[in-house]
C-alpha cells in the first residue's frame, strides 16, 4: 500500500505516533520519524526536531526530503502542560510544520493531524471567536493570545483541538490543484503515556467519559485509520473530522439531541 512513498510522522517515539509510523513501515513506507526523543524501535529514518521552537521547525523542513507522500501530524503535549507550551505543539507548531513542508510534499499527498474527541466543542458559539483569532497567530503572540482568551489549565488541550479540528475543516480545498489533502482523526482516550495526564486533570469528567466505553483505546485502534487517510484509497476524503472512540462521540450526539 505504501511501496516507493515517503511519510512523515510527528511524535514517533511513543503512544499512537509510535503505533502509525510501525504500521507505515511494515505496509512499505519510507518513514521519517519525528520526536523530541529517539524511538526505541528504528523506523527508517529519525529526525529530532521541536515543535514548539520555529527554528527547530525550519532546521527539520530543510532537512526533509522533497516528494514526501504523507505528513501525520501526530506530536502533542497533554493537559498537564502550561498552556502556552500546549498551543505551541498542538496548534502553532502543527500548522507551522504542514506549511512549511506544503512545498515539498508530492502531488496527491495526504496530511493527517491528530485531533480529539476534546475538541467537539468547536461547534459551540463561544468558540468561534478564539478560533477565528487563532487563525493567523504565531509563536511570538501565544502568551497574549492565552491571556485574551483567559486560555488556562486543561482548557489550552480543548482549545487547540477544536482550533485544530477548525484548520482542517477551512483547509479542506486549500492545495485542491495539486491533489494534496488534509484530514483530522479524533481519538477518545487512548491508553497511552499521557493518559493519566488527562485523568489526572479532568477528574470526575474523565472517569464519567471512561464509564461510557467498554475499554480505553489502544494505539493500534487509531493508527490503521490515521493509515486509510493517508493512503491512496481515501483520495476523495477532504478536510473530515473522523471519530475514533469507541462510540463516545456517538453518546454526545445522542445525549445533546434527546435521541
Amino acid at each position: 500500500m505504501f511501496q516507493g512513498k515517503t511519510v512523515v510522522v510527528t511524535g514517533a517515539a511513543s503512544g499512537i505516533g509510535a503505533a502509525t509510523a510501525a504500521l507505515l513501515a511494515e505496509r512499505g513506507a519510507d518513514v521519517i520519524a519525528v520526536d523530541l526523543n529517539r524511538p526505541q524501535r528504528e523506523f527508517g529514518r529519525f529526525l529530532r526536531a521541536d515543535l514548539s521552537d520555529p527554528a527547530s521547525i525550519d532546521t527539520l523542513a530543510a532537512a526533509l526530503p522533497a516528494g514526501v507522500h504523507g505528513l501525520a501530524n501526530i506530536a502533542g503535549l497533554p493537559p498537564t502542560r502550561p498552556a502556552e507550551q500546549v498551543l505551541k505543539v498542538n496548534l502553532v507548531g502543527l500548522k507551522y510544520l504542514t506549511t512549511r513542508l506544503v512545498p515539498k510534499l508530492a502531488d496527491g499527498a495526504s496530511i493527517v493531524n491528530l485531533a480529539s474527541l476534546a475538541g467537539l466543542g468547536w461547534t459551540e458559539p463561544e468558540a468561534k471567536p478564539a478560533i477565528d483569532d487563532s487563525e493567523h497567530l504565531d509563536f511570538d503572540d501565544v502568551a497574549g493570545f492565552c491571556a485574551r482568551h483567559r486560555i488556562e489549565g486543561a482548557r489550552s488541550y480543548f482549545f487547540s483541538k477544536e482550533a485544530l479540528i477548525v484548520w482542517t475543516l477551512r483547509n479542506r480545498w486549500t492545495w485542491r490543484e495539486r491533489g494534496i489533502r488534509m484530514n483530522a482523526v479524533s481519538p477518545g482516550p487512548v491508553d497511552t503515556p499521557i493518559l493519566k495526564d488527562f485523568i489526572e486533570t479532568l477528574g470526575a469528567r474523565a472517569e464519567e467519559d471512561m464509564r461510557t466505553m467498554d475499554r480505553p483505546g489502544r494505539p493500534g485502534d487509531i493508527a490503521p485509520v490515521v493509515a486509510f487517510l493517508l493512503s491512496d484509497e481515501s483520495a476523495w476524503i477532504r478536510g473530515t473530522n473522523v471519530p475514533v472512540d469507541g462510540g463516545m462521540y456517538s453518546n454526545v450526539l445522542c445525549q445533546m439531541h434527546g435521541f
